[in-house]
């Protein structure tokens, strides 16, 4: 059973435009991610919770500029909720599925780390997955440690028109520095006991444990954990502000 769509916000949610838009809205967040609800909770939006099936397998090797990777998964993501849940009720579809994809990226040298990756001949990042094991985890550590990485965030927008295919989908990315200390080893030994690094992308938790073995971040911190709260609700805002058949329908 769905939520009221008078559920979606909270009581605490400043009173903005955004706000008084998604009143009475059926608004559903495709994601299992217990952080992305929190940072959303943070501010006030309290969605359906929808998790995709999408089995994230894009192949990497299509990507030229590796930041539209997780894009397309959220892309991918937030479509396939949007579908289901209109087929499962047409007479109860959602005004806007929200999704989202994060993935750690290498990083150039600091010397190196305002020029662009096209003006960096031969230069591609690799993807930091979530690790396989503690081994594999320490390895991600030892590979960061004094070092820097660029986390990205996906969120997709998908919400309904009249024109076919009957939906519109907004994207956005957003882009956060992660410099790591020049940790002893010893630490990132105690921090891949820990256990905390699996089953997030780069092998840390920047909110967690893993905040000590961190010196720097230039960026949202919430795009760490996992959702770009300001870069969503300035998209919220103009989408409000430049699309007219946004939540209209």
């Amino acid at each position: 059973m769905s939520k009221k769509k008078s559920e979606c916000l909270q009581s605490h949610a400043l009173n903005v435009p955004w706000v008084q838009i998604l009143k009475e809205k059926r608004v559903v967040l495709a994601s299992a991610s217990p952080r992305r609800r929190d940072i959303l909770a943070i501010f006030g939006l309290d969605p359906e919770i929808v998790p995709p099936t999408f089995g994230e397998n894009i192949s990497l090797s299509q990507f030229e500029d590796l930041h539209e990777y997780p894009v397309a998964t959220a892309n991918f993501k937030a479509v396939e909720v949007y579908r289901r849940l209109v087929e499962q009720d047409p007479d109860d579809p959602p005004d806007l599925v929200i999704a989202a994809d994060t993935v750690v990226l290498t990083h150039p040298p600091p010397t190196l780390s305002s020029t662009p990756y096209s003006e960096l001949p031969g230069f591609r990042p690799d993807v930091l997955e979530k690790p396989i094991s503690r081994d594999d985890n320490l390895r991600m550590l030892l590979d960061l440690n004094g070092s820097r990485c660029e986390v990205v965030t996906g969120v997709s927008f998908v919400y309904p028109v009249l024109e076919a295919p009957g939906y519109k989908i907004h994207s956005m990315d957003d882009r956060t520095l992660v410099t790591f200390s020049d940790n002893p080893v010893s630490l990132l030994n105690a921090y891949a006991d820990s256990g905390e690094g699996i089953d997030r992308a780069g092998g840390f938790a920047v909110q967690g444990l893993g905040g000590m073995l961190v010196r720097k971040i230039e960026g949202d911190f919430h795009n760490v954990v996992g959702f770009p709260a300001a870069a969503f609700f300035k998209n919220l805002e103009i989408l409000l502000e430049e699309e007219v058949d946004f939540l209209s329908i």
